[in-house]
């Protein structure tokens, strides 16, 4: 149980560093995303005082010493934010697997007075680690009997913390749901599958992509969620005998219907059920010689550890940086060795050798033929992509679907999002497999009023994935003014369910439509709304489709920006973002970017602040950094405007820096979905459906559905680890109606840390974190839950 002591919120500015030395390292296969951790850890580091040391070239550079180990300072990780790979370099080490690598690795540490390590690298490097801190003290008196080092040095140094962060493209280790990179490398996936697909139109061709993954198959089984493949072969679920038939037999199914590209997606590892390799070339040869379909092979190799890291990825690893100093400074000899990881929307501290163990488990597993299991032990994300992806891609012949005799209406409303034709794609598929009539209503409310309203099929949905905007055409108008007309569509076309896909508007409309039960029987039906703007500003999820595509955005652009005041004098930009009232994207966007202000509605700021900020970038200025980056959310302050920020930093600026402003505009809303887009908009999109159905079962009653009551009229999020439903009447009072946010919202609670690595003083609530917790093996049962 939890002592009384536990109440008193825990503040990361009370921690002290002061006497202790960080190490930092990158080691085995470089990953985007390693330099923000790098450079979190550092300024951290810093910010409570303690001394940070590069380890340059990984496990190598540690053995070999010298100036392989150097003190760093604010300004060494400037500006790298957004490089991919490693600035410190990594490098497989031979000599650190040997007791003599290890004693020479120890010497050089304790020279320095170094007993803190943070290695960021596979689960191979964490390993090591780990082994290298159970030896620690027999390494030092073997030091100190050689007269390497003396007794004093023996005791002072007596323990080394090691702290690890998952860096690794392949997302292969357990009991973390993302590792820092994977994002990134499903960025590179995408790009290239989405411009195969345009070529492959064109000709009608088969394209066979293989993807990175030796032992994991996550990257191939999200790429194919993401991109919606015809095929995938993972390591961990190999097709059952006679595959060869079934996949020729999709395949030609789909050309049948008229689709004109099909897409196999293979990772590197994929095996059959007797453990043999199946390779992208024997994919190809098998289409030809079976179909005589057109057929290329392409193999993305090393492009998908290449390029700039995406936003979720700089965040994931700037949270995770912070978290590790945190873990390094509580640790006690008592502690086990810890990775920092992240759990749904939850940074975690979990026992490194228990997730190295599980990991294990999955390859043994593997190995011996268990495939369920396997699959079960990479976790409840996994799982769910794997289930996911089974229950789109492949369409029952007609005989075998139930038919429930129902129809369900799906609608896009407010501004259109990246990930709303994803969302509808799955919507419209788990429908039809449950058994149900889907109709797809064309611009919004507005639309439904005017009788926009028809039957959609399986294949219609095919290809959305990769759309931006939306197909179906959107509206910001309410409901309210369209009851009448509203209801009678839903009675000429008996219209037995609602699934609504959209912004703030979508909720206000599910709450109006709730509101006219009492008048009209027609809308006493199950109602689901699946959370899609770029604001990210409904209440009851932490995300919704389409944020993550407009922070990329956001990110690129700053980049860009940022560049191109490369080698002209100081510079500073200020930088207008959307969002409406909330301030997720400016404040998430400055993170991703490494800004240095952020100004957002929901923390007021007056002409004091706005002066210590213009002082506080004078100050960085006279330093070596070249550049200034701020983000101001358009409806921050309706007095302290774009224009009023910019004219204030260039009369202050005079002399120091000159100013550039930029508003960002609706790019923020266009583009092509990010995975992360596609593939939450399909998860939650198809979980919604799944509870339409469980309603509908449980309403109908004498040949007609009836639901009045609050919980049929839901809105489901993403809250903290688990997707849940939330009726929209119990929203009411979380809402501000006036602003259209959340009067509570979790990623405020970040913004100390975009302070900190700005380089103010702030105070940080760490409360949330610390508690170190257990791997759980997750039972079948709980995959209910619903990891992203």
């Amino acid at each position: 149980p939890r002592s009384a002591m536990d109440h008193q919120p825990k503040f990361f500015e009370n921690l002290s560093g002061t006497g202790k030395a960080i190490g930092v390292l990158t080691s085995g296969g470089d990953a985007q995303g390693m330099n923000a951790a790098v450079r979190a850890v550092v300024r951290m580091g810093i910010y409570v005082k303690a001394k940070v040391y590069f380890v340059y070239e990984g496990y190598q550079g540690m053995v070999d010493g010298g100036d392989n180990i150097v003190e760093v300072s604010w300004e060494s990780v400037s500006s790298i934010l957004q490089v991919g790979g490693t600035v410190i370099g990594s490098a497989r080490c031979k000599s650190f697997r040997t007791r003599e690598g290890r004693l020479q690795a120890a010497y050089n540490l304790v020279q320095r007075g170094i007993t803190n390590l943070c290695v960021i690298g596979g689960d191979g490097s964490l390993t090591g680690a780990n082994l290298f801190r159970e030896e620690w003290s027999g390494l030092l008196e073997e030091l100190a009997q050689n007269g390497k080092i003396d007794e004093e040095a023996v005791k002072r140094y007596a323990y080394l913390n090691i702290v690890g962060m998952v860096g690794s493209i392949d997302n292969d280790f357990c009991g973390t749901d993302m590792t820092i990179g994977t994002d990134s490398a499903l960025h590179r996936i995408i790009e290239v599958v989405d411009a195969i697909m345009t070529t492959a139109q064109s000709h009608q061709r088969t394209f066979v992509l293989e993807v990175m993954g030796r032992h994991c198959g996550y990257l191939a089984l999200v790429s194919a969620l993401a991109c919606g493949a015809d095929w995938v072969f993972i390591p961990e679920y190999p097709p059952e005998e006679g595959w060869e038939d079934s996949m020729c037999v999709k395949l030609s199914e789909n050309r049948a219907r008229k689709k004109r590209l099909n897409i196999i997606i293979v990772a590197e590892g994929a095996i059959d059920c007797h453990n043999k390799p199946i390779t992208s070339e024997k994919v190809k040869d098998l289409v030809v010689q079976r179909l005589g379909f057109d057929t290329r092979v392409t193999i993305l190799g090393h492009v998908q550890r290449g390029g700039t890291p995406s936003a979720f990825d700089r965040i994931l690893a700037s949270r995770m940086g912070v978290e590790a100093v945190l873990a390094l400074l509580e640790a006690t000899p008592a502690t086990p060795a810890c990775v920092v990881s992240l759990s749904g929307n939850q940074a975690v501290r979990l026992p490194l050798m228990e997730c190295v163990q599980m990991t294990q488990e999955v390859q043994k597993a593997m190995d011996e033929g268990r495939f369920i299991e396997a699959v079960r032990l990479r976790g409840r994300s996994f799982e769910n992509n794997l289930n996911t992806y089974k229950l789109l891609s492949h369409k029952k012949p007609d005989a075998e679907l139930p038919k429930t005799n129902f129809n369900v209406a799906v609608l896009n409303v407010g501004a259109p999002a990246a990930g709303m034709n994803a969302a509808v794609r799955a919507a419209v598929r788990v429908g039809i497999t449950e058994g149900h009539k889907m109709f797809a209503v064309i611009d919004g409310f507005e639309g439904f009023a005017r009788g926009k309203i028809k039957e959609i099929s399986w294949g219609d949905v095919g290809g959305w994935t990769g759309q931006g905007g939306s197909i179906l055409g959107t509206k910001r108008t309410l409901p309210a003014k369209y009851l009448e007309k509203i209801a009678d569509q839903m009675r000429t076309n008996n219209i037995n369910a609602l699934m609504v896909i959209g912004g703030f508007e979508a909720y206000l409309g599910l709450l109006e439509l709730s509101a006219a039960r009492e008048k009209y029987d027609e809308f006493c039906v199950p109602m689901v709304m699946v959370p899609a703007t770029v604001s990210n500003n409904v209440p009851g999820s932490d995300f919704s489709i389409g944020a993550d595509t407009a922070l990329n955005t956001i990110t690129d652009t700053c980049d860009r920006i940022k560049q191109s005041a490369s080698g002209t004098k100081r510079r500073v930009f200020i930088i207008e973002t959307m969002g409406g009232y909330c301030g997720y994207l400016a404040n998430m966007g400055a993170l991703a970017a490494g800004a240095d202000a952020a100004y957002i509605f929901e923390e007021q700021f007056d002409i004091r602040e706005l002066q210590a900020n213009v002082e506080h970038l004078t100050e960085k200025m006279k330093t070596s950094i070249q550049r200034g980056l701020v983000l101001r959310n358009e409806n921050c302050n309706e007095n302290y405007t774009t224009d009023f920020i910019y004219q204030l930093y260039s009369e202050e600026g005079k002399g120091v820096f000159d100013c550039r402003k930029n508003v960002l505009g609706h790019m923020q809303q266009g583009g092509a979905p990010s995975p992360f887009d596609r593939n939450f908009g399909t998860k939650i999109s198809a979980k919604a459906m799944q509870w339409i159905s469980k309603k509908l079962k449980e309403t109908y009653r004498k040949g007609k559905v009836f639901a009045n009551t609050d919980d049929s009229v839901c809105l489901l999020g993403m809250r903290r680890r688990n997707l849940v439903f939330q009726p929209v009447a119990e929203l009411k009072n979380e809402t501000d109606f006036v602003h259209r946010i959340p009067k509570e919202q979790w990623w405020l609670k970040l913004r100390p840390l975009m302070k900190i690595l700005a380089k103010y003083k702030t105070s940080y609530d760490v409360s949330d974190s610390g508690q170190l917790e257990h791997v759980a093996m997750h039972r079948p049962k709980e995959a209910e839950t619903g990891a992203i």
